[in-house]
């Protein structure tokens, strides 16, 4: 574990920071010990007093490209999660992510799914991630305007293959539509299923 250092875009840490509090840990190597292109911290805070925020830095260093024609996307990926749960867990998946983003210089957008595939983590029934805004802080926290343009957050959500496919066939407006009604914690990755 190595902590984040505050010379990597000093700006974007104190954003992350003014909603989930300091940097709890840090880490810039994976489980082999080679060095990741970016870096994962995990904030003293969360959305609740019971979660933590995991995110990548320096993942925006990346110009991702948009489905609008000429316009790229720089981005950082946010994980919550309920402070009980082993870091490892999260810290993996988001090395998967990022390094699917970079792999294929493809922006996360609102409505997206990763997955699904096996657990998420041991005895969970969610097995995807769905990518939205992350709509349980305010709205600034979304967006931070930084030197070489905006970083969008994306927020990583861990859902069910079930409630995968309900995004597939119905889209994501009817699925946040059933997060609404529903109000399933989002943060749980022990969580049942939605009704759908």
């Amino acid at each position: 574990m190595t902590p984040a250092s505050d010379h990597d875009a000093p700006g974007l840490i104190e954003h992350f920071e003014r909603t989930l509090g300091p940097i709890h840990s840090g880490w810039s190597v994976d489980a082999d010990g080679a060095e990741m292109p970016f870096q994962l911290v995990r904030f003293a805070g969360g959305s609740d007093t019971d979660s933590v925020g995991y995110a990548t830095l320096g993942l925006s260093r990346q110009a991702l490209s948009s489905p609008d024609p000429g316009r790229s996307i720089r981005q950082e990926l946010l994980v919550l999660a309920p402070e009980a749960l082993k870091p490892d867990h999260v810290v993996s998946l988001l090395i998967q992510v990022g390094s699917m983003v970079i792999g294929t210089r493809r922006a996360l957008r609102r409505g997206n799914v990763i997955g699904p595939a096996g657990p998420l983590v041991p005895g969970s029934d969610l097995t995807a991630l769905y990518v939205t805004m992350p709509v349980y802080f305010p709205d600034e926290f979304a967006t931070f305007a930084g030197d070489e343009g905006d970083v969008l957050i994306a927020w990583l959500v861990p859902i069910t293959t079930g409630e995968a496919d309900f995004i597939s066939r119905h889209g994501f407006d009817a699925f946040e539509d059933e997060l609404v009604d529903q109000d399933p914690d989002l943060v749980d990755f022990r969580r049942s299923e939605m009704k759908l």
